[in-house]
Formats: C-alpha cells, structure tokens, sequence
C-alpha cells in the first residue's frame, strides 16, 4: 500500500472518529436539553395547579367607623320642609357625645361591632344560675334560636351570632379546702359546653367569679380553652372579694388594672397561637364594681365589652345603663335581661330587642339569664 492510501485511509478513520464523537456528543446535550425542559414544564405545570394561599384578611376600616356610628345612636329628630315628613338622621358632628369610643382598630377578623352576640348564661350544675342550665340541651338551644331570630328581624343590618357563656369557676358560700370560697369546675363540663355550642356552630364565653382568689391564678386553669378560637372570656367584679368578704354578704370589684391584666393576657395568647381577636366581657351594674375605667385600654387582640348587668324592671335597668355604661365609655357594651328576674314587679314585662336599640349605645351583647 502507497504512502497516500494509507494517509488517505488514517485521515478517513479520523474523520469517522471526530463524526462520532460530535454526534454522541450532540446526542447527550441534547438529552440533557430535553430532560431540563421537561423538567420545567413539569414545574410550571405544578405551579398552575396547586393552589394559591388565601388573601391575608383586612380590616375595613371605613365600615368599622361607620358601624360605631350608627351603634352610637346618636340621632336627632329632623323634619322635611317640604312634605313634613320625620326622620331620624345621625346629629351633626359639632354634638358633643361620649360614643363611639376613640380607641385602637382590632385585628382582622374582629367579630365586633360587624355582629351581634346573643348568649345563653349559667352552669350546666345549676337549675337556678340561669337558663344554659335550665333546660334540657335541645331545649335549651330551640330557645336560643329563636331570641337569634328575633335579634336578626329587628336588626337586620347586624348578624345576631349565638353563644354559651358558662361559669366555669363559681363563687361559693363555704371557704373550701383552699379557703378561697370558689369552686372551678372539671374539663369534662367545659368540654361538654364546646360540643353543645358546635351544635349552632356557637362561640363560647368562659366566665370566671374568683372570689377570694385572682385572675393571676385562675387564668391558668382555663388557659388551654383560650387558646381556641370560639372560646372567649368573661370576668365578673361582683364576686372579685378584694375585701376579704364572703361572697354574697357584699358587692366585690375589678379595677382598671385587673382588666388590664386579662386583657394582657388574652392578647398574648393571640399573638402566640396567631388566633382572632378575643373578646373580654366585663359585668357591671354599680359604680364601685370597676374602678379606673379611663385606665382600661383595649388593645388590637382583645374587644373590651362592658355589661349591664343589674335586674329589675326597665326604667331601673336603662338608668343603671345611662349611669355606668354610657356614661363611663370603654369600648363596647353589653346588656343583660333576666327572664323572671326583670319582670318580677306586677305589670313589668322583659325588655325586647327593639327597646334596646334605641338605647345610646347599642349593645353589641346581649345576655339572658
């Protein structure tokens, strides 16, 4: 073989060699080029589909002011000129009134003033504590559908929303075994309340009488059942016995500082389990029974509501309301009515849902004992 074949021959076999190489090589890259387009689509494809979180809620604050005002009831009595017609209209803003309260803005997901609660109170142990213990639980839960359906017909603009506010720690006539004169009552009976309210998809009101013991102490017990979202807190001045009094022989008190601190202590557990707003209701039917209210501040986790809480018939309720309750703003307010309690006065009858909402303020609770 000449010298030229045979460099013919190698630069040939080179050829074939280096085809080859660029090939498997074009091969590879583009396997891989596939592979990461696949891969994308595949990505891209799974982002369309999963779904996106959902929008963090927001507080609309225009409708939040606009509701106070209206709950204000701050109306005047206006007459056309030209048909003599009457109406009622919200008075002018130079009017010096004590309501709505100028206070903080609540998180998002506050349940009032955009609802109204309308609660069930008492003690599963107790026939006499009020009428969550009174009825058998499927009675007990007719009623309170129908006090609901009356609250939404005459306000409709106002969703009544149900609730149980239970005495989970009761002021005792005898000291106990602690000396406290207060007896707590066992999980099982809260846990009870929980499944009777998700019956009516309700939120619970825990109510605490310390007694002679504290909130510092009792908070504690209840803990556990804040930390949900439907459970909400109830305190009560009149069997807070700062004096040391048995309960019962004399009316007891909360001051600001004592709201302060369960408020305190509400909004910590907001924060830490990332919950709504709590509410914090406070009963009241005398002057000494919360001192300071102008130190009480409400905070953006907790809704202070001040409750009227005095029984008889409806001239002493709604003065005992002008007096401490209107008169002494906090944040919001509540009233209570007593089915045999307030109309035990010959001709008296139980004040209706519309008798309330012509009081200054609406209360935005109401509570039937």
């Amino acid at each position: 073989m000449d010298t030229n074949t045979s460099q013919k021959r190698g630069s040939l076999a080179r050829f074939w060699v280096i085809t080859g190489v660029l090939f498997f090589g074009a091969l590879l890259f583009f396997g891989a080029q596939y592979k990461e387009n696949e891969r994308l689509l595949t990505y891209e494809k799974k982002q369309e589909t999963k779904p996106l979180p959902p929008p963090k809620p927001v507080l609309d604050k225009i409708a939040y002011d606009k509701k106070l005002a209206r709950m204000a009831n701050n109306l005047v009595l206006s007459v056309s000129t030209s048909t003599g017609a009457t109406t009622y209209v919200l008075a002018t803003s130079t009017e010096n009134y004590l309501w709505p309260v100028k206070t903080v803005y609540p998180n998002p997901g506050a349940i009032l003033p955009f609802h109204r609660i309308v609660a069930y109170y008492g003690n599963l142990y107790s026939t006499k504590m009020g009428v969550l213990g009174e009825y058998p639980e499927d009675e007990m839960l007719a009623r309170l559908d129908i006090e609901v359906a009356r609250w939404n017909k005459a306000d409709p603009k106002t969703p009544a929303m149900p609730a149980l506010h239970y005495i989970a720690a009761t002021a005792q006539g005898s000291a106990g075994k602690e000396g406290k004169y207060i007896l707590r009552m066992p999980d099982s009976q809260i846990d009870e309340i929980l499944r009777i309210a998700k019956k009516r998809d309700a939120i619970v009101f825990l109510d605490l009488q310390v007694a002679l013991s504290s909130l510092q102490k009792e908070l504690p017990y209840i803990e556990k059942y804040l930390k949900m979202p439907q459970v909400h807190l109830g305190i009560d001045p009149e069997f807070s016995m700062k004096s040391g009094a048995r309960p019962g022989t004399e009316v007891g008190t909360y001051d600001a500082a004592d709201i302060n601190y369960a408020a305190n202590y509400l909004a910590k557990l907001v924060r830490e389990n990332n919950l709504p707003p709590k509410i914090l209701v406070v009963h009241r039917y005398t002057q000494a029974m919360v001192t300071n209210y102008k130190a009480i501040k409400p905070l953006p986790e907790v809704q202070i509501v001040m409750h009227m809480d005095g029984w008889g018939p409806a001239p002493k309720k709604i003065n005992t309301y002008q007096r401490f309750i209107y008169g002494e703003p906090v944040q919001f307010t509540g009233f209570k009515l007593f089915y045999k309690n307030d109309i035990l006065n010959p001709g008296t009858k139980l004040m209706t849902p519309e008798d309330l909402l012509k009081l200054k303020p609406q209360p935005v609770y109401i509570q039937y004992q």
